[in-house]
């Protein structure tokens, strides 16, 4: 007979060990580290995280906030487990409103990499700086005490750590692709950047010079996804929101519509502002999806979830990426049907448009990016990178503004004058910054003036202007936009006229036409949203339009049949006395009740238009814009603001002949002194046109079919110039 077995005995472990099987299994890989210490960031009320990474976390992992920091007494046991400033006994994971509870996060880190802490309060003097290990206080350098160092530091903590899992082999080797753990990482800190719109987030590789990942403070939710996920995803969301009393939560969600689709699904799904993951809402959104999109493609879903906190337990999975809730069922019925309900309400903006050519109509030249096949031969290489900056546009802003016309106004005594008015640009967004820009002024002592400007963004759902956008959309050519899209600027040939690149070929373009196209669907697209170009004085509206009265008779005369000039500028000035809450609240155009103009919008950041044009823009209110149907006005008021605002360059003013000799050194000083201003304003134009201008195509512009035209109206604006493999052939064949 054999002998029975030993029987084995049972030991406790060790506690190292015991802590390190535990740290194994809330920290997965550099991106679980990540998300807890994010999370403790936000907890602590942080307004700035800045997140910096090397070898896809594994050699280093930090991260810097400017939150509450922690006391130099806690210091010594900020490692240890569970240990933590949230939860006081067990009934609090009932109404638990933080991150963080169980006091695991900083212990498992500090188990399974060297960490260092550096941290100081409001209150205290200095920061201090301490290191750890397997959640003890170790001494930062052989021979020196454990205890926390004083140091120079930020209100906030900076938590460093260093060789990930250098004490698990097993786990470091299944993590040898670096690539990967950082957009792991990426991921991650896109996910809360895009929650979290009144945080700035910045995410880099050590050595970087640019951030993968950078929101700031005052962005919107939507601004963070067109920032991260682009601009295709951002323009076709639709908005959700629904509060559910008797189920006892929130919804709040962003869901693209039925024209947008990808091969994989994007869900960010938030759970009492944390980032879970769930397979019954996941399964929920394909079942919504599936019939709306083509085969084998998903949808993007933003959804935020606000339960009350006793109706949920956050405590069934180490890494908290699983929730459990009550009424689970009822609830996602809750959230499919009125997401359903949006999208359904959203149908109509689903459109499939196909051209028909009439017998003898004109082809439209297609104009497209060629598609990279395997190895690219020389001839096509690209070696310009559209999203490159020059120098100049980091060194010198010029703010001279061209002078309005002033022919006729220089005819009037000089109180009636009106002379180029100084402003003051105003962004939409809060801390709005002055940028004054000075220019010559009939009148003197004009001073800049400030206007507050905190606005919320404003969601603007009017038909009629979904109407306007739609019919851009629908007469764009993708091809074209594509180009401007990703060009690269070279260079301005003259005041109309200037070259870009795409890729290998080589185009000139009407960029006086273009602009006027770009600015009209700014209009459309900004409406309500403009910043301010606020007038450092008023602008009398009846004078400047008696100055494009007087020019348009000076040029063709005035007919007998005519109102007088008075008359015809009073109406006008009347006219937008009465529009003038219109104006302000969806233009940004501020009309005083004694008919003063006191700003215009700001429809590019830093962009003036040339102001030689303000009389007639003024004027053309009067007589171009339809104001009686609501359609009507909103596009006929975008036409003319997209005239006003394209680029054309300042007028030189016209220098009389010399007269008598005792004038002739004045006159020849009055005119070196005007050509010197010409100049200053020239400049100015282009480099708006450069720095300003030409960046705004890159952004969502839908060039119409007209520019890509080969005969017609509207062709001529876009012509190819030449193409590197062309030259090639032609430098070949020499």
């Amino acid at each position: 007979m054999t002998e029975p077995a030993t029987v084995p005995s049972i030991r406790r472990l060790d506690q190292t060990v015991v802590n390190r099987i535990a740290a194994g299994e809330i920290i997965h890989r550099p991106a679980n580290a990540l998300k807890e210490l994010i999370e403790n960031s936000i907890d602590a009320g942080s307004t700035n995280i800045q997140i910096l990474i090397k070898d896809g976390g594994l050699k280093l992992l930090q991260i810097q906030d400017n939150g509450c920091g922690i006391r130099r007494e806690d210091m010594e046991i900020v490692c240890e487990r569970f240990t933590t400033s949230k939860l006081k006994s067990f009934n609090d994971l009932g109404s638990i409103a933080t991150y963080g509870f169980r006091g695991e996060a900083l212990a498992s880190i500090s188990h399974v990499a060297h960490v260092t802490i550096t941290t100081k309060t409001a209150d205290s003097k200095c920061a201090f700086r301490a290191s750890y290990s397997d959640g003890k206080l170790v001494p930062q350098k052989p021979g020196m005490s454990n205890e926390p160092k004083p140091t120079a530091g930020n209100k906030g903590t900076q938590i460093t750590a260093e060789d990930l899992f250098y004490n698990v082999p097993s786990r470091r080797k299944a993590l040898k692709n670096p690539s990967d753990e950082y957009s792991r990482i990426l991921d991650v800190v896109t996910r809360y950047a895009i929650h979290n719109s009144g945080i700035s987030f910045s995410c880099k590789k050590q050595g970087a010079n640019m951030a993968d990942v950078n929101t700031a403070t005052n962005n919107s939710i939507i601004d963070n996804i067109r920032l991260l996920y682009g601009s295709a995803v951002a323009s076709e969301l639709i908005s959700v929101e629904r509060d559910f009393e008797e189920l006892e939560f929130k919804m709040k969600a962003h869901v693209s519509n039925a024209n947008y689709h990808v091969k994989k699904l994007t869900m960010l799904l938030f759970i009492n502002h944390r980032a879970v993951e769930s397979s019954m809402l996941k399964k929920m959104v394909e079942n919504i999806y599936i019939t709306l999109l083509p085969k084998g493609t998903h949808p993007f879903v933003y959804l935020s979830l606000e339960i009350n906190p006793q109706n949920v337990d956050v405590n069934v999975h180490p890494t908290k990426r699983e929730v459990h809730f009550l009424n689970e069922d009822r609830l996602i019925e809750a959230i499919a049907d009125t997401i359903q309900e949006k999208l359904a309400g959203a149908n109509d903006s689903r459109a499939f448009y196909t051209q028909t050519l009439l017998p003898g109509a004109a082809q439209v030249e297609e104009i497209s990016a060629p598609k990279p096949t395997g190895k690219v031969s020389e001839s096509k290489f690209v070696r310009t990178d559209s999203k490159l900056r020059t120098l100049d546009n980091f060194l010198h802003t010029p703010s001279t503004i061209s002078k309005p016309t002033q022919t006729a106004a220089e005819e009037r005594p000089e109180s009636e004058a009106t002379g180029s008015p100084d402003v003051v640009m105003v962004d939409a967004g809060q801390d709005a910054t002055e940028i004054v820009a000075e220019a010559p002024s009939v009148k003197s002592g004009s001073t800049s003036t400030h206007v507050s400007a905190d606005r919320e963004r404003v969601d603007v759902r009017l038909n009629s202007l979904l109407d306007l956008r739609k019919e851009v959309k629908k007469n764009e050519h993708k091809g074209l936009s594509d180009i401007f899209a990703d060009h690269t600027f070279v260079g301005v040939v003259d005041d109309a006229l200037a070259l870009i690149q795409h890729q290998t070929k080589l185009y000139l373009v009407n960029y006086s036409v273009i602009s006027e196209e770009l600015f009209y669907q700014l209009v459309l697209r900004e409406f309500s949203n403009f910043g301010y170009i606020n007038m450092a004085s008023a602008i009398p509206i009846k004078d400047f339009i008696m100055v494009a009265l007087d020019e348009e008779e000076a040029q063709n005369g005035w007919p007998d049949n005519m109102k007088p000039k008075d008359e015809i500028a009073q109406s006008i000035t009347n006219l937008l006395i009465d529009r003038a809450e219109m104006l302000h609240e969806y233009f940004s155009i501020r009309v005083s009740e004694n008919g003063e103009l006191l700003s215009l919008p700001m429809l590019i950041k830093n962009y003036v238009p040339t102001l030689d044009k303000l009389p007639l823009f003024l004027l053309r209110l009067g007589t171009e814009v339809d104001w009686d149907g609501e359609k009507e006005c909103f596009e006929t008021l975008a036409k003319e603001l997209a005239l006003f605002y394209c680029a054309e360059p300042p007028l030189r003013e016209p220098v009389e002949e010399n007269q008598t000799d005792p004038q002739g050194d004045q006159e020849m000083s009055e005119s070196t002194t005007s050509d010197s201003t010409y100049e200053k304003d020239h400049k100015a134009y282009l480099w708006q046109v450069e720095h300003l201008i030409f960046p705004a195509l890159k952004f969502q512009f839908a060039a119409p079919k007209s520019l890509a035209a080969s005969s017609g109206p509207g062709s001529g604006h876009v012509v190819q110039l030449a193409n590197l493999p062309d030259l090639y052939k032609i430098f070949e064949r020499c």
